[in-house]
């Protein structure tokens, strides 16, 4: 059985220790959009950064990924608030791009629920969105009101929290008293908890919390928190970058760039350097050490406190006993199509779905999980990628893709953990292609032409997920979001190592946009009082 071809779209350039111009002002471990906002807003500050990436390319779930003429994103699905740009997701975007990342809306239907052989459409605005639910729910109309306020009072909940993390720790403490007494203890509990005191009608909380895919928790586990902020997140619709989602990194590069800094691939990072009880720099796979005073880790608070500090760092017992309370999130697998003609032509919406056998999230879940055989797939999403970039055809005329993302525990595939990805063996492609072709049918059950069209389809597992982007058990969003998870004062930019940070989706919260401001927290956090005017920027305009 031949490998399959690795993907010709890299972005950055390959390290090689004699390729290093130092000395640099930071080292940034790993390229997700956590990484690279932070190294770009430090540039942009006239600091030389370097960052290094284990994979073969920059941008970490940003990535795009090219095989057998086709291109498909990893992970960035959609991303709201973009169609304006006085939001801090787009102010960010541009100040980190030079104003280069382009944004395409979706369909004013961005996601559509389906729950059993119903289905209910959340559309674009405030308005649209309530009038929408409301016709869909005429005796709601009170309950669907009172949510609206009720995500937004929440969403406003966190954002002292983010400005706590990154005030220094004693001021911070006294903040968070402050916070834990007022709206964001209220909120921060489970989400069908809160959403059950405005309402027992089930289906109308299923139809709420019909994208908890975006957080990977069931509303009975994620806190409200979380669910407020990625609810008001698309409330005024979905966007998707012109040209594919390499574009994220491809655009971010150059800012680095101008300022003497780079971004390395293949450049395996093995241990944060600690001396004298500062971290000091880091070495390589091949044995280099690289030395800078200021050490951002884009890793994971998994790998940085367990695979990268070494024992003699401060805090090191200290930070390995935090990391019992909180937990790695949820794995899955994502399955890959090519078709044999255009979006246009095949009528592929610029629309999500979120496929449900029931409105029973929890009890669908826990059955399919236990027993995947014999239980319907608890959630099916479905992208279509192609139709949402109105550059893809130019690139790939002719042609169109889906993607398709399920729950699937790292378990399911454990047997082969340790193998090399491509050369995995028969048994395990066969696992992988009855699960695609079960995913398969979920497309052509909402859309029966495309089998005639399908051209070429390849499934990744948590394996895949954990050999690319080092998580792993395939966790696909840092940390769960849970109630416990928004407790945990230590999850805040700068360590209690000395000249270590931390960014990324474990910082703040989940998401492209989450880890974004994530990479911003840090650079404030790193500058201090330089950093006063950028926040200024971005926060007030």
């Amino acid at each position: 059985m031949s490998s399959p071809q690795p993907s010709r779209i890299r972005i950055g350039r390959r390290y090689r220790a004699n390729r290093l111009n130092g000395p640099y002002d930071a080292l940034v471990i790993g390229s997700g959009i956590g990484g690279l906002a932070s190294a770009a807003c430090l540039s942009k500050m006239g600091w030389k950064v370097a960052v290094f990436e284990q994979h073969y390319t920059a941008g970490g779930f940003t990535h795009s990924y090219e095989r057998n003429g086709y291109e498909w994103d990893v992970g960035v699905h959609y991303i709201g608030d973009m169609g304006r740009p006085d939001t801090l997701g787009r102010r960010l975007f541009d100040h980190i791009t030079d104003g280069q990342l382009q944004w395409a809306p979706m369909d004013e239907c961005y996601d559509r629920i389906y729950l059993g052989d119903r289905h209910y459409d959340l559309k674009a605005g405030p308005q649209a969105f309530r009038a929408e639910l409301q016709r869909a729910f005429p005796g709601e109309h009170d309950t669907i009101d009172t949510y609206l306020t009720l995500i937004k009072k929440a969403a406003g909940a966190v954002q002292p929290l983010t400005l706590a993390r990154m005030l220094p720790r004693a001021v911070a403490g006294i903040a968070r008293k402050g916070l834990d007494l007022g709206a964001l203890g209220r909120f921060n509990r489970p989400t069908r908890a809160v959403l059950e005191e405005l309402t027992d009608n089930q289906e109308l909380i299923a139809v709420l919390t019909g994208q908890w895919g975006d957080n990977g928790l069931p509303p009975s586990r994620s806190s409200f928190l979380i669910h407020s902020l990625i609810a008001r997140h698309y409330l005024h619709g979905g966007y998707y970058p012109v040209g594919g989602a390499a574009q994220i990194a491809r655009t971010v590069l150059p800012v680095i760039q101008a300022a003497g800094g780079e971004v390395f691939t293949y450049a395996d990072v093995t241990d944060i350097l600690v001396e004298n009880g500062r971290a000091t720099g880091v070495r390589l796979a091949d044995g280099h050490e690289e030395r800078a005073p200021c050490v951002i880790s884009d890793a994971g608070v998994f790998n940085t406190f367990t695979e990268l500090l070494p024992k003699h760092a401060p805090h090191h017992d200290d930070y390995r006993q935090q990391l019992g309370q909180v937990r790695r999130s949820m794995a899955s697998a994502c399955l890959y199509i090519g078709l044999d003609d255009t979006a246009e032509n095949l009528g592929l919406p610029k629309t999500n779905y979120w496929i449900y056998p029931d409105n029973d999230y929890e009890n669908q879940l826990d059955r399919a999980l236990a027993d995947p055989d014999h239980h319907d797939i608890p959630l099916t999403y479905i992208s279509f990628p192609s139709a949402k970039d109105p550059d893809f055809s130019r690139r790939y005329p002719g042609r169109a893709t889906v993607e398709i993302v399920a729950a699937a525990p790292y378990e399911w595939y454990q047997r082969w953990d340790g193998t090399t990805w491509g050369q995995r063996g028969e048994d395990y492609e066969a696992v992988k292609e009855a699960f695609a072709q079960r995913l398969l049918e979920k497309l052509f059950e909402k859309h029966p032409n495309l089998r005639a069209h399908l051209d070429y389809h390849e499934l990744s597992t948590p394996l895949s997920t954990a050999w690319f982007c080092r998580y792993p058990s395939g966790e696909i969003y840092g940390l769960d979001h849970d109630p416990n998870r928004f407790q945990q004062d230590w999850l805040r930019p700068k360590t209690r190592i000395p000249g270590l940070y931390l960014t990324g989706q474990d910082v703040l919260t989940c998401g492209v946009v989450g880890a974004l401001v994530a990479g911003l927290a840090t650079t404030l956090a790193v500058t201090g009082r330089k950093g006063l005017p950028l926040a200024r920027r971005m926060f007030v305009g």
